[in-house]
């Protein structure tokens, strides 16, 4: 008597390998893998340190503008801003090019 192939153990097997294949590969490569959950924190990190950047931006633009403002006028910070802005000089200043 003859034995014939197990087809069907090989297929069943081929199947099994190419499914492990694809979701290690998705796990890895994925819309949700691994690389991507990097480039993510990558990301979140960019950002945070963004933030933290423009926070002290605007903590510094309502500091200068509080410091401007009617109830509180800061002659200093006035004087820098006239002089910048307006190119102005004071009479007893001599201006060196």
């Amino acid at each position: 008597m003859r034995r014939r192939p197990a087809w069907g153990a090989l297929v069943f097997l081929g199947l099994g390998f190419s499914a492990s294949i694809y979701f290690t590969f998705a796990a890895v490569q994925g819309d949700y893998g691994l690389f991507r959950r990097v480039q993510i924190e990558a990301d979140i990190q960019r950002l945070r340190n963004e933030k933290a950047a423009l926070s002290a931006s605007l903590e510094d633009l309502t500091n200068r503008t509080r410091r401007l403002s009617d109830g509180y006028l800061d002659l200093d910070l006035l004087d820098e801003r006239a002089r910048e802005v307006l190119g102005l000089i004071r009479a007893d200043e001599i201006v060196i090019r």
